[in-house]
């Protein structure tokens, strides 16, 4: 009887769907600030000086100014205090921990360029994104800088908003997201509100991007710009690799 040795074609096929694998797998990215080190402060704000710090495909700017202890751009945190008002208290997550439950997290606060930079572009397909407390203590109570969202009346049509601008290989402007943070503009009161909540945000119709801009806007503007602590928190973002 004539032997059918079948191994080889086997080992070629396994193989071919390993490469599969592994290729999908290169291709995709899933960036979370769980593994960053954290100093005893519980907060990373640049004071190394480095610039900015990279993670798997990503690269989030950062500029400190020693001669004023600021930052803008990135933080990394794990603060978790949410009934703390003011500046004093800018690394905490007005949910009371990262997307999910995690420990850790970014804080992004106005930066004058792009903010995020891929290495290889990427389509982006979630970011998950939630108010600082500092924000939204600002704007449910008002302080010495910033209104109180709605005003006295509750009907002044007040909002804050993150715009993403999505920037492709060439440095153009593909495509711009502009995520209510909070929405006082309804006629009805009801649907008034200041999120609390971490919400992910599908930017998947950017297409494959080199750079996200974010930049903020609110209701509450004066003679030297926003009077809204320009702060937001994000984590999880989720990509594919154009590779």
């Amino acid at each position: 009887m004539k032997k059918i040795n079948i191994m080889p074609g086997i080992l070629v096929l396994c193989t071919l769907i390993m490469s599969g694998c592994e290729k999908e797998k290169d291709k995709t990215d899933f960036v979370t600030f769980e593994d960053f080190n954290l100093s005893q402060t519980g907060y990373w704000n640049g004071s190394d000086g480095s610039g900015g710090l990279t993670i798997g495909n990503l690269f989030f700017r950062n500029s400190f100014n020693p001669d004023y202890e600021s930052w803008s751009g990135f933080s990394v945190s794990n603060h978790t205090d949410t009934t703390s008002p003011g500046y004093t208290n800018q690394y905490s997550a007005i949910a009371g921990a990262g997307a999910g439950g995690s420990e850790k997290y970014a804080v992004f606060t106005t930066y004058v360029s792009d903010t995020i930079v891929f290495t290889v572009p990427e389509r982006v397909t979630g970011i998950s994104l939630c108010n600082s407390t500092y924000a939204y203590l600002s704007m449910l109570n008002g302080d010495d800088f910033a209104k109180k969202f709605g005003g006295e009346t509750g009907d002044d049509p007040d909002w804050f908003m993150l715009s993403i601008q999505g920037i492709n290989e060439s440095g153009e402007v593909v495509k711009t997201a502009e995520i209510y943070l909070a929405d006082f503009r309804s006629g009805d009161n009801s649907n008034d509100y200041i999120s609390d909540v971490w919400n992910e945000i599908d930017l998947s119709d950017f297409g494959y991007v080199k750079k996200l801009i974010l930049s903020f806007s609110s209701s509450d503007t004066g003679l030297y710009g926003m009077n809204t602590p320009a702060y937001v928190c994000i984590d999880n973002i989720k990509g594919e690799k154009d590779e």
